[in-house]
């Protein structure tokens, strides 16, 4: 009896040790940061990419300026990129700038500027990649407006754009404001006191919600820039996470991730000073997230860059806050 009982005993805690090593945990690094793998450098010329997951697919939105090398229209586009296959999309938003890319309900929305530190953010939607209806979210006189990033909150769109003017608004230039909407027709343009942050550069470019936070993902100017993360959950108080920084220079950056780049293209990223990490977003595809990225000398040599995190949406945003 007594060695039927050991016996029971030991395949019971067998059992339960192999249950708990099975158990998958969230990549984290040395000191416990999520886990964030450089592949290294997809294009040069291009910054402000949204990665999204739309029919079962992921792509890769991009806002593909004028100057970019492979861009012979003389304009401004928009454009979305298959992440397996690389071909891109029919252009739209001819003119438009700084975009970014939500998908919700089976229904892509791209807010973007109609200029530079402009007064108004515009709205483009497709159920099919192909034909784009397009209208004016608001018109802000006295405004100047860049970056833009729009999340779904449980019961409204909430959209985070950044401001350089007026002055007593945006304090120190660039800050993040914060709208709200049930439609994406009617805006609630909230307070003031609804921003981050006025008393310093912190970049605003990517916008998530979760369990009733709101997570900033934000450009600060520290040991060159530096991608962090705050949170909150009125938009008002903030908490930056404890790991930060998310996303710093490093060597990785220079890594070739296409090898389909022009000889031209290698060489200046091969010559290019880097002291920017900026401009991060990303999407959850397959349990695991894709993240884009800009690296360069914020001073306007620009690089894409491609990254990855072995876990989900909900492991990365909850992963920069363990203790709260």
């Amino acid at each position: 009896m007594k060695n039927i009982n050991t016996f029971y005993l030991t395949a019971l805690l067998s059992l339960i040790f192999l249950s708990a090593i099975s158990i998958k945990q969230p990549p984290t690094d040395a000191d416990g940061r999520p886990l964030i793998v450089k592949k290294g450098t997809i294009d040069v010329d291009l910054v402000e990419t949204t990665p999204v997951v739309f029919k079962n697919r992921a792509y890769r939105f991009e806002y593909v300026r004028e100057r970019y090398w492979d861009n012979p229209t003389g304009d401004s586009y928009f454009r979305f990129i298959d992440h397996k296959t690389g071909k891109p999309s029919k252009s739209f938003a001819k003119g438009f700038h700084l975009g970014s890319a939500l998908v919700h309900n089976g229904t892509i929305y791209v807010t973007a500027v109609n200029i530079w530190d402009g007064e108004q953010i515009h709205i483009f939607s497709s159920n099919d990649m192909e034909n784009w209806d397009s209208w004016m979210a608001f018109d802000l006189p006295g405004y100047g407006i860049f970056n833009t990033s729009m999340t779904w909150a449980k019961d409204k769109y909430v959209l985070m754009f950044e401001i350089g003017k007026p002055e007593e608004k945006s304090g120190v230039k660039f800050t993040a404001n914060f709208a709200t909407s049930t439609d994406l027709k009617s805006w609630d343009l909230l307070s003031p006191d609804h921003n981050y942050a006025k008393d310093r550069y912190t970049a605003p470019h990517c916008l998530r919600y979760l369990d009733g936070y709101y997570y900033n993902f934000y450009l600060e100017a520290h040991n060159g820039y530096e991608m962090r993360v705050v949170r909150s959950k009125d938009l008002i108080s903030w908490v930056s996470s404890p790991l930060n920084p998310v996303l710093k220079a490093s060597k990785e950056d220079k890594q070739v991730a296409n090898k389909k780049l022009t000889q031209a293209s290698l060489k200046r990223i091969n010559d290019a000073e880097n002291r920017n990490n900026s401009d991060i977003d990303f999407c959850e595809y397959k349990g695991k997230l894709i993240i884009n990225y800009s690296w360069g000398n914020q001073r306007g040599e620009e690089f894409l860059a491609e990254a990855s995190y072995a876990g989900t949406q909900e492991e990365f945003l909850k992963g920069w806050f363990p203790n709260e």
